[in-house]
């Protein structure tokens, strides 16, 4: 589902109303939390249920970031987050790595590519849904 952006903001890519992200996630509850912070924050959101999905997209649209859930069916978030690193297309693409795993992972996954990494517990996206759009604008390189 894509919903267009309603704030500007500076971004290296491209006109700012044009900020697109890629959010990957399973869980079809997460996914709808998400993507409705993420819409209230203005951006324009697309989503994956599954890693193969995630892949397509991401060469598709180009998003200007990914939020990538790390246990997905099809094809994990690990492979991927190789996958979107190997591929020019998409290398370049901060990705924001979403996951219910111990936080002994976060080194691995940024030396595998991840820009950033929240676990989904800091998430609370009934009473702060901020915290996700803050994460995003920062990554972004925007204030937030």
């Amino acid at each position: 589902m894509d919903l267009t952006p309603k704030r500007s903001g500076a971004s290296g890519r491209g006109h700012p109303s044009s900020m697109h992200i890629l959010l990957v996630d399973d869980s079809k509850f997460l996914r709808q939390a998400s993507e409705h912070a993420l819409a209230k924050a203005g951006y324009a959101v697309s989503t994956a249920a599954d890693g193969e999905e995630a892949l397509r997209l991401a060469a598709e649209k180009s998003p200007d970031l990914i939020l990538l859930d790390m246990i997905l069916p099809r094809l994990s978030g690990p492979d991927v987050l190789r996958a979107l690193k190997a591929n020019p297309a998409t290398a370049a693409i901060p990705v924001i790595v979403l996951t219910s795993l111990p936080q002994k992972n976060e080194e691995k996954l940024k030396q595998a590519g991840a820009a950033a990494y929240l676990e989904k517990s800091a998430l609370d996206l009934d009473r702060s849904s901020g915290r996700l759009a803050a994460l995003v604008e920062t990554v972004l390189g925007r204030k937030p």
